[in-house]
């Protein structure tokens, strides 16, 4: 069976060079890499089939390596989280959190598998002439205060991985690339339930994973990046961010609360993203209640209808967790 790298390089052999729109700079506050070595692609062979014509790209705008380098972005972001977070957090604080020695190997491994990811989406990528995303300049000083706060970071980041993945599924046109980010994909939901468990959580909180658009997603990364290099700023959009006051407390029949009732302008509904279909409720002077069936990891978003289509959004998503 083909490998992950060598199923992507052959694919985007096919497909055509392709420029990122490249603004000026970052959006403030939006959305890696580590040093690990990029493996040569395989070099192409006489026998070599004929690569099929390149999809065209779908109605979101956005094409197959376009979705390629947008995982690169998040696979970036996690990977030098972690790297940067083992470099600055001893061992001894995982330990005091109950963390058992295999379970503190088990947690640098995840991150040497977002270093793996990395690497082979860089050598699929650049190997098929296509450029690749570079590494941004990341602030990760909040979510690495200590090791507590560094394992509920993670949390969070595995969880929009999994719905990052699974949101671009549908975008994606080539059956290949799809198997590729697939087999991707169900290592995120490894790290997810893993790091879950690290955390005191049920590692497997809900019968489904949520999907998340490149715009909700980026939403979420843009918070750990203050600026990247000119030509690797995706052409995406974050949204607005949103601010509440009680986050961490947020659990089913409890009134959340948006820190300035007047922001943003025209909002009519909270919208909750979870496994199990979204929920809406009214946003009355800027409090609306969280409903009830949420589990795990989910995705609260500022709308005008009931409706998170992204030109119905208006802020978010903010990650609370209500189990």
């Amino acid at each position: 069976m083909p490998s992950v790298r060598s199923t992507l390089y052959w694919l985007l052999v096919a497909a055509p060079t392709f420029t990122l729109a490249a603004p000026a700079g970052v959006y403030p506050r939006q959305e890696a890499t580590t040093t690990a070595a990029v493996a040569e692609p395989p070099a192409a062979t006489a026998s070599a089939p004929a690569a099929p014509p390149a999809a065209a790209p779908p109605a979101g705008g956005l094409t197959d390596p376009d979705i390629l380098n947008f995982a690169l972005t998040a696979e970036h972001l996690e990977a030098e989280f972690y790297k940067q977070g083992f470099a600055k957090i001893p061992a001894e604080q995982f330990t005091a959190l109950g963390l058992s020695e295999g379970q503190i190997a088990s947690l640098k491994k995840v991150g040497e598998t977002e270093a793996t990811h990395v690497s082979t989406l860089l050598s699929a990528i650049s190997g098929a002439g296509v450029k690749p995303v570079e590494p941004c300049q990341y602030n990760f000083d909040a979510a690495l205060v200590d090791a507590k706060t560094m394992v509920a970071t993670a949390r969070v980041l595995e969880a929009v991985g999994v719905s990052a993945y699974l949101g671009a599924a549908p975008l994606i046109t080539s059956p290949d690339v799809l198997a590729a980010a697939a087999s991707i994909a169900t290592v995120e939901s490894r790290h997810q339930a893993f790091i879950r468990v690290a955390a005191g959580a049920e590692p497997v909180p809900a019968a489904f994973d949520t999907a998340l658009g490149p715009r909700a997603v980026f939403t979420l990364a843009a918070q750990f990046i203050t600026s990247c290099p000119e030509g690797s700023n995706l052409n995406i959009q974050a949204f607005p961010s949103i601010a509440l006051q009680n986050p961490e407390q947020a659990v089913v029949g409890q009134n959340l609360k948006l820190a300035d009732a007047a922001n943003p302008a025209g909002a009519q509904f909270c919208a909750f993203v979870a496994p199990g279909g979204n929920q809406f409720a009214p946003l009355v002077d800027g409090n609306c209640v969280i409903p009830g069936n949420l589990a795990g990891e989910v995705y609260m978003m500022v709308t005008k209808s009931q409706s998170v289509a992204d030109s119905e959004v208006l802020a978010g998503p903010s990650v609370i967790q209500p189990s």
